[in-house]
C-alpha cells in the first residue's frame, strides 16, 4: 500500500511541476534530495552500528541485567505473558530505556531483536510457526511507537542541524505529548489483552 502511495506522490509532484513550468526545480530536487538521502542513510548506518555494539557490550557486562531487574515490575505489568527469564525481556528493557532517553535510533536494533524474540516465544508456545502477531508483540509495537521521551535527543539533533534557534525548546512539549500517547497506548494494549483472553477462553 505504501509503495502505491509513494509512487502516486512522486508522479503527482512531477506532473504538477511540469504543468507549472518548474521542471528545473524538479531536476534540482532530484539531485539534492538524492544526496541528502545518502547522507542521512550513512549517518543512520553509523549510529545504528554504534548503538548495536554498545548494546552487546552492555549485555555482556551485566549492565542490562541490572537495569532489567529494576524495571522488572514495569515489564511484567506491560508484558505479563513473557516469562521473566526469557531473552525478550532484555531487548524490551533496552528499547524502553533508549526510547525514554530519546535515542530512537538506538532503540531500533533492540526493538527488532525484541520482536524476533517475542515471535520465537509465540512459536515455542504453539509448537509451530505462527504468522499472526501475539498480544505481547502488539502491545510492544504500540508502546514502542508511543513511547514517552524525557529528552528527545534525536529530534534535538535534527533541529540543530537544520538551524533551529532553540533546538531544545521541544523538550517540555515532547514530554507532555509522549506521556499522553504512552498512557493511551498502554490503556489500548491492556484492553486488547483482556479481549484476547476472552476470545481464547471462548475458543476452548
Amino acid at each position: 500500500m505504501l509503495n502505491y502511495l509513494w509512487a502516486f506522490m512522486v508522479l503527482a509532484g512531477t506532473l504538477y511541476g511540469m504543468i507549472t513550468g518548474n521542471v528545473d526545480k524538479i531536476t534540482d530536487a532530484l539531485l539534492t534530495g538524492g544526496g541528502s538521502a545518502i547522507d542521512m542513510a550513512m549517518t543512520l548506518f553509523g549510529v545504528v552500528a554504534l548503538w548495536t555494539g554498545l548494546m552487546n557490550i552492555a549485555m555482556k557486562s551485566g549492565l542490562i541485567n541490572s537495569i532489567q531487574e529494576k524495571l522488572s515490575p514495569v515489564v511484567t505489568f506491560l508484558f505479563p505473558t513473557v516469562p521473566k527469564e526469557h531473552r525478550a525481556r532484555k531487548y524490551i528493557t533496552v528499547n524502553l530505556v533508549s526510547n525514554f532517553l530519546g535515542l530512537g535510533v538506538a532503540a531500533t536494533p533492540a526493538g527488532l531483536k525484541a520482536m524476533e524474540a517475542l515471535s520465537d516465544l509465540q512459536d515455542d508456545k504453539a509448537g509451530e510457526h505462527i504468522t499472526s502477531m501475539s498480544s505481547a508483540m502488539c502491545a510492544f509495537l504500540v508502546i514502542n511507537i508511543s513511547s514517552i521521551q524525557l529528552i528527545p535527543i534525536t529530534v534535538i539533533a535534527y533541529r540543530a542541524q537544520y538551524g533551529s534557534i532553540n533546538p531544545a525548546g521541544i523538550i517540555i512539549p515532547g514530554i507532555i505529548a509522549t506521556s499522553v500517547s504512552t498512557l493511551t497506548g498502554i490503556i489500548f494494549a491492556k484492553i486488547m489483552e483482556k479481549k484476547d483472553k476472552i476470545v481464547h477462553k471462548n475458543d476452548r
